[in-house]
């Protein structure tokens, strides 16, 4: 498949030495019908096209069998195929959408239609890939064939390699890479309209309603009340809101109640807005300077950690087995047994004593959101202050958040929990209150999720158990009842943190 193709398609350019009469395009985590890669080569590849999306049994099961029936990710998936399909529609095809096993579906669907090739973007995480190479098999014993191709990353797998050709281990070091191989051709968007005329009508046992929740198992979600905008329309007002405010990021990220981040990790992750739409204005602003090329700068920094922690991903995907990046942490003995679930019961509820860990716990349980710097602190706190395993936070957060990418949840926890690559050194412990202080400093943020704390003077919502008894009387703030006390005294815990990681202290990072 490797070789040149139109000056149009981003690298690395496929080369596919057949044209075909039928193509199937099987969408996935790429939910638009924009420079898309798969599309583009089966429509520029094929006499005629039709387009699919699997809900996945394989996927979906798993999902309700931990109580997950509200899931706002399916509600949002469904909403988008519903514009999705409309675009399709109104271009002269549609989309099918199946309620199945994609690894059975897509090799059945590809026999009714009698298509010689299916068209798919690469997935990364090893359960994905597996289900690909048993696709791939599965059409190869029907004489049919399955092109992949990178669309939901700027640069993937073995792209950006040290001078030494290995992988990655530092980000900084990436990211310069990165920066340095960079060209205008790799942001330069698949062209999806010229080749439209290839799409074919649904057939009709097709034309069918899309699944219903219900249909699918499922009960409605929360996903109206948290006005989370759907589709490649609700990632295109997103995107555009935000480039009136780019220059602004590095300023105002780190704050969770003012607007500063883009809001648009969700749709990265369900591919409604194109990587290489967002990558191409931050990294032009960057180029062209200016007042807002600092935030672009800062902005473009986080989809390079995107395509870094792909990159770990591939190149270590024991990972996905629960193991640390770096093996010498897996010796360390967390918190378990009925304190370690009490602790960790207490986290997930939001009833640590500590009002900013508790407002983000908050956060994420009502909307599936939680803004990235408080991703940082709630994984710290359960991790250094509680000592409880890093995983139980990251299974939990891979559950709620409604941008849930293993890579980055897996990533990000590891950073935080000093086991991963590039992480944050394990005797350096972030302080729940210091950090409310410097990031929430009048407590809005606080005080939107944690409305029994409204009253408190700013000096004390950041620590009410160290007001004086007439400033909580005055505030209507009983702890223990209305707000709990702290549930370990940082200070203790820190002492105990150095303690637990000590037998890891003489581990040395190799380099790379």
């Amino acid at each position: 498949m490797q070789g040149a193709d139109t000056p149009a398609s981003p690298r690395p350019p496929y080369r596919i030495d057949h044209q075909f009469d039928r193509g199937l395009v099987w969408f996935r985590r790429d939910l638009r019908s924009t420079d898309h890669a798969a599309l583009h080569y089966a429509l520029k590849h094929c006499c005629e096209v039709w387009c699919v999306f699997v809900f996945d049994r394989d996927i979906l099961d798993p999902l309700l069998a931990r109580g997950l029936k509200g899931d706002r990710r399916v509600d949002f998936i469904r909403a988008s195929l519903i514009e999705l399909d409309a675009t399709l529609r109104a271009a002269g095809g549609g989309l099918i959408v199946m309620n199945d096993s994609a690894a059975s579906a897509i090799p059945a669907l590809a026999r009714e239609l009698g298509v010689q090739a299916v068209f798919a973007n690469h997935d990364y995480e090893p359960d994905a890939v597996a289900r690909d190479a048993a696709v791939r098999d599965s059409l190869a014993g029907d004489a049919r064939v399955l092109f992949t191709f990178k669309d939901q990353v700027i640069f993937e797998r073995d792209e950006i390699l040290t001078s030494q050709g290995k992988p990655f281990a530092v980000f900084t070091p990436y990211k310069n890479a990165w920066l340095k191989t960079i060209q205008p051709f790799d942001l330069r968007p698949y062209p999806i309209e010229p080749y439209l005329h290839a799409l074919a009508p649904l057939p009709s046992k097709r034309l069918v309603p899309l699944p219903s929740l219900e249909d699918l198992g499922f009960a409605p979600s929360n996903l109206a009340e948290v006005a989370m905008p759907t589709g490649s329309s609700g990632g295109q007002a997103l995107f555009e809101e935000f480039t009136s405010r780019m220059g602004d990021y590095g300023r105002r990220r780190d704050y969770p109640a003012l607007r500063g981040p883009s809001y648009l990790s969700v749709h990265l992750r369900f591919g409604t807005v194109s990587i290489r739409t967002l990558a191409r204005a931050a990294h032009g602003a960057v180029l062209r300077g200016g007042a807002d090329s600092a935030g672009a700068a800062t902005w473009l920094s986080e989809l390079v950690w995107r395509d870094f922690y792909f990159m770990i991903l591939h190149h270590h995907p024991r990972v996905a087995a629960g193991e640390a990046f770096h093996p010498a942490y897996d010796i360390i003995r967390w918190r378990d047994g009925e304190t370690g679930d009490r602790y960790f019961e207490s986290w997930r509820d939001a009833a640590t004593g500590y009002p900013l860990v508790d407002a983000a716990m908050l956060q994420i349980r009502q909307s599936g959101y939680m803004h990235n710097r408080l991703r940082m602190v709630t994984a710290s706190f359960l991790v250094k202050d509680l000592g409880v395993d890093w995983r139980r936070g990251e299974h939990y957060f891979a559950d709620q958040l409604n941008d849930f990418d293993f890579a980055a949840n897996n990533g990000g926890w590891q950073w935080a929990a000093s086991t991963g690559c590039d992480a944050q050194p394990w005797f350096r412990i972030f302080n729940p209150v210091t950090q409310s202080e410097k990031f929430d400093p009048q407590g809005r943020f606080i005080r939107k999720y944690l409305p029994q704390l409204a009253a408190l003077p700013d000096k004390y919502v950041h620590a009410p158990w160290t007001a004086p008894q007439d400033v909580l009387l005055a505030a209507g703030v009983r702890l223990g009842e209305n707000y709990p006390r702290p549930l370990v005294q940082h200070d203790v815990a820190r002492k105990e943190t150095l303690e637990r990681y000590a037998v890891v202290k003489e581990w040395r990072r190799p380099e790379g």
